[in-house]
């Protein structure tokens, strides 16, 4: 079988998509580390720049209001970029998670990500290939030049993301060998 022309919709996202199936162990470390926090009592803040906005409200209802029947629900609240800094300032616990979804606009998310820090949140960045310069502890980086294809790269992570989520809380309610808030 041939390879299909990179000037192809197939060909165009051949090569994210490879990106995207390496980034599987980061997105594994980034599920566990998300499980322990949300297993704990954890409550996710999803926030984004102008063009993942639509997607934090995505991930907040997905992780609240799961599709797949017997899947708890989970606490998850969406911030717009502009107010989110404020909000985790004031509103967001140590043991919560801020997760971050960047299209071409990475810095927007960037007092979003510094006001995580500063609270001890647990910070995770899915973005394009341009990276905020804020602190996080897992960012995930999805090569694409085309920001439709970036977009879709980014709602194929977070959903498996959020899957890797349950599966990791199924059983006793925390990822194995953890239990209790974290530090």
């Amino acid at each position: 079988m041939t390879a299909p022309a990179v000037d192809t919709p197939v060909g165009r996202r051949e090569q994210p998509g490879s990106a995207l199936a390496a980034l599987a162990p980061a997105l594994v470390d980034a599920a566990a580390a998300l499980a322990d926090r949300l297993g704990a009592g954890g409550t996710l803040h999803v926030f984004g720049d102008d063009d993942a906005e639509s997607d934090a409200h995505h991930v907040a209802v997905e992780f609240v209001h799961p599709v797949i029947v017997g899947k708890p629900a989970l606490p998850a609240l969406a911030h717009p970029a502009a107010r989110t800094a404020h909000r985790l300032r004031h509103a967001a616990a140590p043991y919560d998670v801020a997760l971050a979804l960047c299209g071409p606009d990475p810095a927007a998310v960037e007092p979003g990500l510094r006001a995580a820090a500063e609270r001890g949140l647990l910070a995770v960045v899915l973005c394009g290939p341009r990276l905020p310069r804020a602190p996080a502890a897992h960012t995930l980086a999805l090569p694409a030049d085309d920001p439709l294809i970036v977009r879709e790269l980014r709602v194929s992570a977070y959903h498996l993301l959020w899957e890797l989520v349950h599966v990791l809380l199924e059983g006793d309610g925390a990822p194995p060998g953890h239990g209790g808030r974290p530090a």
